[in-house]
Parts: structure tokens; sequence; C-alpha cells
């Protein structure tokens, strides 16, 4: 074999190998892509019932079409910088709970809900620690409030412990009026989210595909 005829050989070899290398380089990112498009879509799925259960409800409510947040109206909730839960308030939960924690804990969605959160925040008015402790107790009384022995039974009660949690944000989530002014009353409420398993994993494929890409 001549010199020539050796590195034709060898060029050839490399080209497969490198056809080889990139085949799989593009199978495994859209392998990881389509991941991340499942996760999606399981969310999106949850997000879709969430919003065809409420949309015609007389609860007043908004829900975040891209997370899910669901954002109850803390005036209905709460006397002004009181964390106890008025009687209106028990009213809407009681219609709002059953409902949202079946949805989320059906036999569908169950193994892929990691966590529900319930998240109290408020405004700006005080200082920090005092408005971190308003907003704890104001979720902490919608959890106490679901599960006290008055609230009515709902399918899925005694299984949501596993995965339902309150917290408080003080005031560091502030919300904004379409001007860019700040909304004090919006900025007062309680949140109910969501979390799913696949979400961490989610976040971390997508680092890794934009890192690829």
């Amino acid at each position: 074999m001549s010199f020539a005829d050796m590195m034709s050989a060898l060029l050839m070899v490399f080209v497969l190998l490198l056809a080889v290398v990139v085949f799989d380089y593009r199978e495994d990112l859209a392998e990881k892509e389509q991941q991340i498009e499942d996760i999606k879509g399981v969310k999106n799925d949850i997000i879709a019932a969430l919003m065809a259960e409420f949309e015609d409800s007389n609860i007043d409510l908004v829900i975040d079409p891209n997370t899910g947040a669901i954002q109850l109206a803390t005036n209905i909730l709460y006397a002004y910088n009181s964390a106890e839960i008025t009687a209106e308030g028990k009213k809407t939960l009681a219609q709002f709970i059953p409902k949202y924690l079946d949805i989320l804990l059906q036999d569908k969605y169950r193994d892929d809900i990691a966590s529900i959160i319930i998240e109290g925040h408020a405004d700006n008015t005080g200082e920090y620690l005092y408005n971190l402790g308003l907003s704890q107790e104001r979720a902490f009384s919608v959890l106490k409030i679901i599960y006290s022995k008055d609230f009515p039974k709902f399918e899925q009660q005694e299984y949501s412990k596993q995965v339902v949690t309150a917290n408080g944000r003080s005031n560091v989530v502030p919300v904004y009026k379409e001007d860019g002014s700040y909304d004090a009353d919006g900025s007062r409420r309680v949140e109910f989210l969501f979390r799913l398993k696949e979400e961490e994993k989610m976040e971390e494929i997508q680092k890794v595909v934009e890192d690829q890409k």
C-alpha cells in the first residue's frame, strides 16, 4: 500500500468516526430535548386542567397560565395586617381547596407532584422580619384550616398531607400594576403553587442542552 493510499484510508476512518460522534451527539441532544418537552407537557396538562376547572368559577382568583400558580385575593381571606382567616375566607377555601387538590393529586398526576406550596406574601409596609412572620402565619393559617375537623372532607385530604407545605416570603416578591407602579393590594396575597418531581431534573437537562448548542 502506498503512502497516499494509507493516508486516504486514515482519512476515511477519521471521517467515519467523526460522523459517528456527530450522530451520537445529535441523538443525545434530541433525547434530552424530548425529555424537556415531556416534562413541560405534564405541567401544561395540569395548568389546562386547573384553568378548565376554575374558568367559570365564582371564586376570586387568578391563575398564571405559565406556571400554574393560583392567587387568591388576600382581602377575602384576611383583614389588613392580620393572619386570622375571615368567615368569607373560610368559605372560599372550602370551595377552592377540594377541587384544587383533587385535580393535582388525581391518579393521572399524583406520581409527578413533588410538592404543593401555600405561599404567603406581604406588602412593603413594615420591616422585613415582621412581614416574614406575617406572611408565614397567613400561609400556615390556611394549612390549619384545610386540615381542621370543621373543614369539608374531600378525596385527597389525607394523602395531600404528604406533599402540602406552607411558606412565607415576606415582601420580597412584590406585584406591580400594568403602568409599572407598585401594587400594595396585589402584593398582599396567598399563592398556591405546585412543583413537579422532574422539574429540577428538567432545569439541569435544559442547562446541558443550552451548553451543547
